[in-house]
């Protein structure tokens, strides 16, 4: 017989190797082949496959904290605390030999292990650097904003400038700004080594991440900035990971990721740091620092140019992400006028086609005039992903001249001297006064915009001899914000898959299913919503939905499915904020378009970019070879509609599905 188990406490330390032991320790006095996985603060160590899980006669999971349980469906399965592992390790034994024990069910079988194996490739040391930047970032906008206000609020005119007297309230809050920049380098650092090595990385990448920061412990008077963090951040997480992965003895294991990989992976890298390669990494930021804030005439020009190019290429994709990683670092030194161009560039592409959309009737169809609207406001608010659905409906027309108007708008930003001391974009960056120049800015964005919609009406076909090419195009993937985290609704969602429509101009054609969406209870039925969902883990609630669309015949395979909205989990979380999640799926598996409709009022992690929990989630499947874009017209309808804070806690309040299905039927 082979028995399997997991094991896995709280605080991830002692009571979940002590677990481990005593299961195993039991099972080799009663002559069961076992093996164990652990889940502690190290991270899974000893980790279950699909053949082992396959084979196994039974699994224990004791262990009081969530352990997501959908890889087990079928198998005999006892779930118990991890006090239980430690103290009655042979009896829980004995109760799975005797199949005293239930067996697991789901709504859908998990495809966790091939979705694993077959999910995109990635490029880790991308994921690992955006890891760091995505917590650096709120660090950032908080010292902008605080000492922007102080300074516009409190500050008073000097021959050298904006000064706020010793003494005062804004002086506070100007010193309450400044210490939040201190926390930027050792939080990017820090939040790389986690990447890398899970949470024993974290404390080494921090105390590197302030060494990097604090050029006094290698004797130069720069520290060495954001470059040195990154340093710091990659190095540290490679130490702690190549600690976590030496054999040590059990008596050693329970005090590694607290005691042990942190003071070592500390030292190694506090020491390579202070004796090898901090005062040449501070030279180099320096140098660069230098001749960044140096930059004059057709040098800044240039510089400009490459910016709002890399800003508006992939809109929120890894190009974008470089340039604007770039741009914050400069923040934390003192340059704002990197941010400045960055931050007209950043708000050019969805304000420049929402306007287009909006003024274009014979170039844009009604659906699209109408998702114009919300994407010109998310132009305003600095996001620059509004743009998406239309640059992935039409390429090689609105691509070039959202770039050409990017373009435009940050030569004439950094012309005029814009800075932006908040790593975010947009008219609400100047709004909240973080801007310096501000008449400027508005003339570069002004600009901008109208060069993008003068240059993509002029590319553009009328409508009504207009077929889109098949498979138009995957849209960039990627759901992070151009700027400092993201609260509004983005018609990005669901802009991944591929459109081939013939538009009229009475908009979108009606589907080769005969599935005419004029709203979202064309494809919402009761059997499709469910207000209390039990799972309580992202894959959990996943299965939970799928297995609404398996029940009512809308996919024919739960697990190909699941492995599609997986695949789109890796590029970006579906999570969009104000505590909404909506994950979808394109896949041969789906054979009718439907939305599942979801509600779990305790909310569950979706890794959403404002960090609120999902609520309320809604689910699009999408047949793989559909030839509609009913797909981006639920999420125009649903972008429009949820914006309303009105309407989403009226969904949270419903008691009844008839309820949600008449609110339901006001998305349209």
């Amino acid at each position: 017989m082979k028995i399997l188990a997991i094991t896995s406490c709280p605080n991830g330390i002692a009571h979940t190797y002590m677990a481990a032991e005593n299961l195993q320790k039991a099972a080799a006095k009663l002559g069961i082949e076992m093996k164990v996985e652990t889940q502690g603060s190290i991270g899974v160590e000893n980790q279950l496959t699909e053949q082992e899980i396959r084979e196994a006669d039974g699994i224990i999971i004791a262990a009081d904290k969530t352990v997501v349980k959908d890889r087990f469906v079928g198998k005999k399965l006892l779930v118990v605390g991890v006090q239980d592992g430690i103290r009655r390790p042979e009896e829980l034994i004995q109760r799975v030999m005797k199949g005293n024990v239930p067996v697991y069910q789901a709504e859908s079988r998990s495809a966790e292990g091939s979705s694993q194996e077959n999910k995109p490739k990635q490029n880790p040391i991308y994921r690992h650097l955006m890891n760091g930047v995505s917590y650096m970032v709120p660090f950032i906008v908080i010292g902008g904003l605080l000492i922007a206000i102080a300074l516009t609020i409190g500050g008073e005119k000097t021959p050298g400038g904006l000064v706020i007297p010793d003494g005062s309230f804004w002086k506070t809050v100007q010193d309450i700004g400044s210490a939040s920049f201190t926390f930027m380098i050792p939080i990017l650092a820090g939040f790389i080594a986690m990447s890398i090595a899970d949470r024993p990385g974290l404390a080494p990448g921090m105390v590197g991440g302030f060494i990097a920061a604090n050029g006094s412990f290698y004797g130069s008077e720069a520290g060495a900035g954001f470059i040195g963090g990154i340093i710091a951040g990659f190095l540290a997480g490679y130490v702690a990971l190549g600690i976590r992965k030496m054999k040590v003895g059990r008596a050693l294991q329970p005090i590694m990721p607290i005691i042990i990989i942190p003071v070592l992976a500390s030292l190694i890298v506090g020491l390579i740091f202070v004796f090898v390669i901090g005062a040449p990494v501070a030279q180099l930021f320096e140098a660069l620092t230098g001749w960044l804030a140096g930059m004059q005439g057709t040098s800044s020009i240039l510089l400009a140019l490459i910016l709002g190019a890399m800003i508006s290429f992939d809109m929120g994709g890894p190009v974008n992400k470089v340039a604007f990683l770039f741009g914050s670092a400069m923040i934390g030194e003192g340059n704002y006028e990197i941010m400045g161009p960055i931050a007209v560039a950043i708000c050019i592409p969805p304000i420049g086609m929402g306007l287009a959309a909006m003024i274009n009737k014979r170039k844009f169809a009604p659906a699209e005039r109408e998702a114009g609207k919300a994407t010109f406001t998310m132009g305003l608010f600095g996001i620059t992903e509004g743009a998406i659905p239309f640059a992935a409906q039409d390429p090689l027309r609105v691509i070039p001249s959202i770039m050409v108007g990017s373009m435009v708008g940050s030569v004439i930003a950094m012309l005029g001297n814009v800075g932006d001391k908040v790593a975010h974009g947009g008219p609400i960056v100047a709004v909240l006064g973080a801007v310096d120049h501000v008449l400027m800015f508005f003339i570069a964005v002004i600009v901008g915009v109208a060069v993008s919609v003068v240059l993509v009406s002029l590319l553009k076909k009328d409508i009504a001899a207009t077929v889109t090419p098949d498979a138009a195009g995957e849209a960039m993937p990627g759901h992070s914000t151009a700027g400092a985290g993201q609260s509004a609704i983005t018609t990005t969602a669901v802009a991944e898959s591929s459109v081939s429509t013939t538009v009229t101009s009475n908009g979108p054609a009606v589907s080769s299913q005969g599935i005419h969406i004029e709203k979202l209870t064309d494809i919402v039925t009761m059997d499709l919503i469910n207000l209390d969902l039990e799972g309580t883990t992202r894959d959990a609630v996943v299965d939970e939905m799928i297995g609404a669309l398996e029940r009512t015949g809308a996919v024919s395979s739960a697990s190909d499915f699941k492995q599609a909205i997986l695949a789109r989990e890796e590029e970006g979380s579906t999570g969009i904020g104000m505590n909404i999640a909506i994950p979808h799926g394109k896949s041969e598996a789906v054979l009718k378009p439907s939305v599942v409709f979801g509600i779990k009022q305790g909310g569950v992690d979706w890794n959403s970019a404002d960090g609120s929990e999902a609520k309320l989630i809604f689910m699009i499947a999408v047949p793989r070879n559909s030839k509609e874009n009913a797909h981006l017209k639920v999420l125009q309808m649903l972008s429009r509609k949820l914006m309303d804070d009105h309407f989403r806690e009226a969904l949270l309040a419903v008691t009844t599905k008839e309820e949600a299905y008449q609110l339901l039927d006001q998305v349209h």
